[in-house]
């Protein structure tokens, strides 16, 4: 919430996270700025869509360095999005499997029993 308040002058009312050993998801409430909602007030919400994910592509690196420095694990990938209404917007970070070394080992194990492809392991 800091950094978004940072970035952009105001940060979400809520904010919801949830931290497992393969991922951190952040859910953000009521993040939009009076700026924003009036786009969306006169029917620009793919404006502001867009202009979301460009504050995303931006905060990118502080976002991640923040979870790899909570979490002491690193980020292999970084996922957002932003939602109108309800005005909900989702960070995901993919965490890095921790283990032997050898990532393709790793995701075979963070997919709890499951093959890449997602299939059951039998």
């Amino acid at each position: 919430m800091r950094l978004l308040r940072d970035y952009t002058g105001r940060g979400p009312t809520q904010a919801y996270t949830t931290i497992t050993e393969s991922h951190v998801i952040v859910v953000l409430r009521d993040a939009l700025l009076k700026a924003e909602r009036s786009l969306v007030k006169d029917g620009h919400s793919d404006a502001v869509i867009d202009m979301r994910r460009r504050f995303q592509r931006t905060m990118k690196h502080d976002l991640v360095a923040a979870v790899e420095q909570h979490t002491g694990r690193e980020v292999l990938a970084f996922l957002s999005d932003h939602h109108i209404d309800p005005d909900i917007a989702v960070e995901m970070f993919i965490l890095k499997p921790r283990g032997s070394g050898d990532e393709r080992l790793d995701a075979a194990a963070s997919t709890d029993g499951a093959g890449a492809d997602g299939s059951s392991a039998g």
